[in-house]
């Protein structure tokens, strides 16, 4: 994966914007929350292979730290905490965020075609 670079990024969105298309949006601080005795609790949400359309999209962010949303009919998708993105299969746009040990906290990936298991 790269760092995110906000042209790249948004270029991409653009690609799927008034299309239907898949999702998957997670977040997650995993078992990392309870590890060292820190008082954390584990938090994550999990969305795949769900349909959305969106109308717009936008990047925005600085410092390395980005935020993606996506206007949908009924309202927005957002993923927060972005900081790496690619292309693959040359057509799945996936975009994530890391903390500063290279954990994931936060994925966001779009495609046309539905994701695999």
């Amino acid at each position: 994966m790269n760092p995110i670079e906000i042209e790249s990024v948004q270029s991409m969105l653009q690609k799927f914007k008034n299309k239907s298309v898949y999702i998957h949006l997670e977040t997650t601080n995993g078992a990392y929350a309870s590890h060292f005795d820190n008082k954390g609790i584990n938090v994550g949400a999990y969305i795949r292979n769900a349909q959305i359309r969106f109308s717009e999209a936008k990047i925005i962010g600085e410092n390395g730290s980005y935020r993606v949303g996506l206007k949908t009919e009924n309202g927005w998708v957002y993923a927060e905490g972005l900081t790496d993105w690619e292309l693959y299969e040359q057509s799945k746009l996936l975009l994530a965020g890391h903390d500063p040990e290279g954990r994931l906290m936060v994925a966001l990936q779009l495609s046309e075609t539905p994701f695999g298991e």
